[in-house]
């Protein structure tokens, strides 16, 4: 796995965290920003996944 694939996935798990949390506490300003971050993770594992396809790729 390379850094964007790890902290994508960070991410992804810190915004659950928080939307759950918004969901439970009905705060949702906190679920919101859960719904981003979770978003935002899923954009930057989904880059890490690209760059080490390509990797491999070149690799061969």
């Amino acid at each position: 796995m390379n850094k964007d694939q790890t902290a994508g996935r960070i991410k992804e798990v810190k915004g659950t965290v928080k939307k759950v949390a918004g969901r439970i506490t009905g705060d949702k300003t906190l679920e919101n920003k859960g719904k981003v971050q979770n978003a935002l993770g899923e954009a930057q594992s989904a880059f890490g996944d690209a760059k080490a396809d390509l990797s491999k790729a070149l690799n061969k």
